[in-house]
């Protein structure tokens, strides 16, 4: 900004002269906007009230349609420049400061990117943001492929065809992104032309990518997630958390890492930390869970890349992540991997309600089965017997047939017949084929050493004290 002034002749303790008339520019141009549009600025002036939910409720009233949905107006804080003279060498300069300026919001509907917002401030250097959410730009791809799909929020309930909803998130443009962003960059802040530049410069300040896991039914996940997001919160250590970002805890860092549960009225979130990345996953109407590594400063990650040496050839290092939008690309292998490394961590933690269902599953009857066969009963005493007899350590590894058990318990063959096949069908044994031995199935053993250590050393032992 210093060179600029200088170039065009302008003092600088006249910096304030200089961005007074931008400012204005600025200010008319929100003007015109809203009034083409037939909206009004709306100024929001307390913190509490969030700017979502203002454009939530005009967007039920005016629909999906592409174009100018509202725009809002707030004071915030902003880089700024104030005139300095260096009183050692005498050099007058703009020194970068931070103060408070006007800030227009401008949320609108991109027909490629769905609903999105412009921040535009008031005062020099005009450093805009721009936001727009993967999921609408999917959305609005899977409308013009005519998909069916259905979705609430952020989060898809439901897609016709999966493989080609994901071949169209993986084939993301980042030119078309980029002539986007400048299009509405000259049209929502026309001070472009002051700095001569006739292309912006766009680098990410924040990033999220999703893996988003979707589950046919609620009762499913909801018991499912409440074990393992409990689970997560004391399994993930610090080195782990700095594994999910594909980091190494050094004694040279200087970064708090950290896990959080948090539940709120939208469900259960889990959020790891470490410096400015981090990977949470919350469950959206208890049907989807997303996974996000989140990020607000790429550089954080490296990779394989060119890199331009002063004085040197260029070589290909190891270097830190450009912050440019040409970074998404590879930026977006970094994030998927955080994402799967979180996702199979997940995937290693115990859940307990299988097993509750494996045991209701054993002490379900099998109605409209022929025969028709009882559940296992671990307090009667015959099913306690026959089960004690099958858990015998002499027969694991060749297996056992029916003469092996009618030698040990007073059970008649036509009974024994019987009882193995109750077994067969609630899955605690399997046959052998083209044999008549038998073996104990995962669940068999489970379940059996699950019954006699809770009879010998909790429920016995317990009885006994009562006398």
């Amino acid at each position: 900004m210093t060179s600029l002034l200088y170039s065009r002749g302008i003092r600088i303790f006249d910096y304030p002269r200089f961005a007074e008339p931008l400012r204005e520019c600025i200010r008319q141009r929100a003007q015109e906007v809203t009034q083409a549009a037939g909206e009004r600025i709306e100024h929001v002036n307390k913190s509490h009230i969030r700017t979502e939910d203002l454009v939530a409720r005009v967007l039920a009233a005016r629909g999906d349609t592409p174009g100018l949905v509202h725009v809002i107006s707030a004071m915030e804080s902003c880089p700024s420049y104030k005139p300095w003279l260096d009183k050692s060498n005498g050099h007058v300069f703009l020194r970068p400061d931070q103060g408070k300026c006007l800030h227009y919001y401008f949320y609108f509907i991109d027909e490629q990117f769905g609903l999105c917002y412009l921040r535009v401030p008031t005062w020099a250097p005009f450093g805009l943001q721009f936001y727009f959410n993967g999921h609408s730009a999917l959305a609005r791809s899977l409308q013009r492929e005519g998909i069916e799909f259905v979705k609430e929020d952020n989060a898809f309930l439901r897609v016709a065809d999966l493989d080609r909803a994901q071949a169209l998130a993986d084939s993301f443009n980042l030119e078309r992104l980029h002539r986007r962003l400048s299009r509405y960059a000259h049209w929502l802040c026309p001070v472009a032309d002051v700095f001569a530049q006739k292309k912006w410069h766009w680098s990410i300040r924040q990033a999220e990518y999703s893996t988003d896991l979707m589950f046919r039914s609620r009762d499913i996940l909801v018991p499912l997630y409440d074990a393992l997001s409990r689970q997560a919160v004391l399994a993930a250590d610090a080195p782990r958390v700095a594994a999910f970002l594909g980091k190494k805890i050094t004694p040279a860092l200087a970064q708090e890492i950290g896990s959080r549960l948090s539940t709120r009225i939208e469900g259960r979130c889990i959020k790891h930390t470490m410096g400015a990345g981090g990977v949470k996953v919350h469950d959206k109407f208890s049907r989807v869970p997303l996974v996000e590594t989140t990020v607000n400063d790429v550089s954080i990650f490296k990779h394989h890349r060119r890199v331009e040496h002063k004085g040197a050839a260029a070589t290909r290092e190891l270097a830190p992540l450009k912050k440019s939008i040409y970074s998404l690309v590879d930026l977006r292998e970094i994030l998927l991997g955080c994402n799967q490394r979180y996702l199979a961590f997940l995937s290693s933690l115990d859940d307990p309600n299988a097993g509750e269902r494996d045991l209701q599953r054993l002490g379900q009857p099998r109605v409209g089965t022929e025969p028709s066969v009882k559940g296992l009963n671990f307090f009667n005493a015959t099913d306690y017997t026959l089960l004690r007899t099958l858990q015998r350590g002499e027969r694991n590894i060749h297996g056992w047939r029916r003469a092996d058990l009618l030698a040990r318990l007073d059970i008649s063959p036509w009974a024994m017949s019987r009882q193995l096949k109750r077994l067969r069908m609630l899955g605690l044994i399997k046959k052998v084929t083209h044999t008549y031995r038998y073996y104990l199935t995962r669940l068999g053993r489970a379940a059996i050493a699950a019954a006699c250590s809770l009879t010998r050393f909790n429920i016995v032992p317990a009885m006994a004290s009562t006398h």
